[in-house]
């Protein structure tokens, strides 16, 4: 079986636009939580999120596109272009059909049909855009990146909510194991929109607290609910061999082993199968994981859940956890592939990043959690996992270079 490398990382977050700003970021423990202000909030009962700062349209995406895109797919194509400039790759230079692209999404286009629906209701059909046709559809990322990079192989998009970052990895690394030289994979998201705020409500799982500092707070006994936020990452796969005989200039490590499962009982949840699945894939047992990325939902029977499944696979407070993403919020599809891009980092900086807001576990979840400031470990092997509204489970294994 190959090796799946990632030869480079594309990163756009609440804490930092670009990999390296918002690396820095989590390492100092900067949120990118706040009032909302992509839209008056204040009508509603929450009123947090995480929005990526200084992200200027223009100067990421050419302007014939800028009437056909919405907000996600202007941040994947910023993170696309920046993770295949880290690779220090020209898709040109690979066969035609050498190189695909695998996202996720959870929402698509929300923004931009907000306001086309908007014109259809108050103005009529003539003034709703054609690109309405494609610019909301999940896959329109996935597409646009293909024709922005000439990425004309194998491609998709898998829609899995939260689990989605890991579950497009996956499946990008089939596609290599098919024949594919690259594969660009990962997820964005972005719905901070009425509509997309409407939809998010409905879930029931976001927090009505105003202060940033206190509203996210994953395995702690004050936990009611997560915060939503835009972004996440896209990386670059290849074949171990392939990035090799090309004179890659970096490898930040290996995807090792990835799994995924279905909740078909909401009673029998199986977050830990997809764990013990990716392990065996990876051929190695727990006792080699150095530390996990948790999903860390912000709810107290999900986090119970969590922390029993790793309990179960470590013993009691067995392996450094960690949840970066109490510094962005919750990205849906693009949660867990920026997770993903945190663990290989880590790995390269033998560092694990903390988790902000929750100060200690309560006495039901039984986690070395690392909490306040970065721990500096030996580190070679790292777990990601994730959880998707609907049953989604999904884990990955990440070995350091």
């Amino acid at each position: 079986m190959t090796a799946t490398v990632v030869t480079g990382i594309g990163v756009a977050a609440p804490n930092g636009l670009g990999t390296a700003a918002w690396w820095r970021a989590v390492l100092r423990g900067e949120s990118g939580i706040r009032p909302v202000t992509r839209f008056d909030a204040s009508g509603y009962p929450s009123r947090l999120a995480g929005e990526v700062p200084g992200f200027v349209d223009e100067d990421h995406v050419p302007s014939r596109l800028l009437p056909q895109t919405d907000r996600v797919t202007r941040l994947s194509l910023a993170a696309a272009k920046e993770a295949l400039d880290d690779a220090e790759v020209d898709p040109a230079d690979l066969p035609e059909y050498g190189a695909g692209v695998v996202t996720a999404a959870s929402s698509g286009g929300f923004e931009f049909g907000q306001r086309e629906l908007q014109a259809l209701w108050s103005q009529g059909s003539q003034y709703v855009s054609a690109y309405q046709s494609f610019a909301w559809f999940y896959a329109v990322n996935s597409g646009q990146i293909s024709i922005r990079h000439g990425l004309r192989g194998a491609s998709g998009v898998l829609v899995s909510e939260q689990a989605g970052g890991l579950d497009a990895v996956a499946q990008g690394r089939r596609h290599l194991r098919k024949g594919a030289r690259l594969v660009v994979a990962g997820g964005l998201e972005s719905a901070l929109c009425p509509w997309g705020w409407a939809a998010h409500l409905a879930g029931g799982a976001m927090t009505t607290r105003q202060d940033p500092r206190s509203a996210y707070l994953p395995f702690d006994e004050r936990a009611d609910g997560h915060v939503v936020g835009e972004g996440g990452a896209l990386l670059v796969l290849e074949e171990a061999a392939s990035a090799r005989a090309r004179g890659a200039r970096r490898i930040y490590g290996t995807i090792a082993g990835q799994a995924s499962t279905f909740d078909a009982d909401p009673a029998a949840p199986r977050l830990r199968a997809a764990a013990e699945q990716a392990l065996a894939e990876a051929g190695i047992g727990p006792a080699y994981v150095d530390v996990v990325l948790a999903d860390a939902a912000g709810e107290r029977a999900a986090d119970r859940a969590e922390a029993e499944a790793l309990a179960g696979l470590f013993g009691p407070r067995g392996v450094p956890v960690t949840a970066p993403k109490t510094m962005t919020g919750r990205l849906s599809a693009g949660g867990a592939s920026l997770d993903l891009a945190a663990a290989l980092l880590a790995l390269r900086d033998q560092v694990i990043p903390p988790t902000t807001g929750t100060v200690r576990p309560a006495a039901d979840c039984p986690l070395d959690l690392v909490t306040g400031a970065p721990r500096r470990a030996r580190l070679r092997t790292a777990l990601v996992l994730a959880r998707g509204r609907g049953g989604f489970n999904a884990a990955a294994v990440v070995r350091a270079a």
